[in-house]
């Protein structure tokens, strides 16, 4: 028992150590950009308010301590052009592949523009954003299937070996339009929402153990087994994804999608990967960029940048994806 007291009042000091080195990170960094691990895609961007629906946006994607490179980011302000019927929209999104890189680049490549076509396709009446994510997801998937069965020249990873049945990929999708914000998922990577100061999250992890998620499995004939964590069939530590098409009809790539109105408390969403998840809270994670908007009006890539570093010293094993899009100039 002594021990055991021991070791927790230990790892309460190194977690206050952790957290007052992140108070007074922002004055000892000369490079922030390039602490730990060169990143492998870095950005900032502040766009005009008449183009686009966020004021400004900042990324980091980092290989962590694995030895591959899984996770990719993609983002396109002006998806939709404001012209359109259906206004404006800017599309952030997060993908965080498994087994090897096909799905996650694939979806980087294509899942946007089957967003804009589906948009497009129905901007002439109200969008239902369930539907369009649906069926967004669900044509993605397809596509895996179909280049990862065949017609490829062999070389490279993906072309004609299979890759979609092995391989696969969570989806954490973030479209901002002038009024509204749409949260389409499919994984454990997250999306959260800063208003008003308080962490509001806009998804849900897509565990195997969720109660919900469990039921679901169980019913389709499946099981979720602890394997250095609760795992579908103990084999994957998510219950939805794109691709793993040898995981199906237990492993399903429909999304959950959320549309929330936008409100004047609204300030930034951070979408990230749970290399930034698994050991940073919703709440800190806010806090950190809200510090970050304190020293500087264009905070967002500094922000990505600190929150990829945080996770770092705090022991993550993975790799790191985040994004910050602000949403207010006030």
């Amino acid at each position: 028992m002594h021990s055991t007291n021991k070791s927790k009042t230990s790892n309460d000091i190194k977690s206050k150590q952790i957290q007052q080195r992140y108070q007074d990170y922002r004055k000892k960094r000369r490079r922030p950009c390039h602490v730990a691990l060169v990143p492998t895609l870095a950005g900032d961007h502040n766009s005009a308010r008449a183009a686009s629906s966020s004021s400004s946006y900042g990324f980091i994607s980092l290989i962590g301590r694995r030895r591959v490179m899984e996770d990719t980011v993609k983002l396109v302000p002006g998806l939709v052009a404001p012209e359109q019927p259906c206004g404006g929209y800017d599309f952030f999104a997060v993908y965080d592949g498994h087994g090897g890189t096909f799905v996650a680049n694939a979806c980087r490549d294509r899942l946007h523009l089957l967003v804009a076509e589906e948009v497009r396709e129905s901007a002439q009446k109200e969008l239902d954003w369930c539907q369009i994510m649906r069926e967004c997801f669900s044509k993605m998937d397809r596509e895996i299937g179909v280049g990862s069965r065949g017609g490829g020249d062999g070389e490279g990873e993906g072309e004609g070996d299979g890759s979609g049945n092995t391989m696969g990929s969570t989806a954490a999708v973030v479209v901002v339009g002038k009024d509204e914000i749409v949260v389409a998922n499919c994984g454990d990577s997250r999306a959260v929402l800063c208003r008003g100061g308080v962490a509001v999250p806009l998804s849900r992890d897509h565990k195997p153990d969720r109660p919900d998620e469990k039921e679901r499995i169980e019913a389709a004939g499946g099981r979720v087994i602890e394997w250095n964590g609760n795992r579908v069939l103990g084999v994957l530590a998510t219950s939805r994804s794109i691709g793993d098409h040898c995981m199906k009809p237990f492993v399903i790539c429909k999304p959950e999608t959320s549309v929330y109105e936008r409100t004047e408390w609204d300030e930034f969403v951070v979408v990230a990967s749970d290399g930034l998840w698994d050991v940073v809270s919703n709440k800190f994670v806010c806090e950190v960029v809200r510090n970050c908007y304190a020293q500087t009006r264009t905070y967002a890539s500094e922000a990505a940048a600190m929150l990829a570093e945080l996770a770092m010293a705090r022991g993550s094993k993975d790799n790191i994806s985040v994004i910050v899009i602000q949403l207010n100039t006030t």
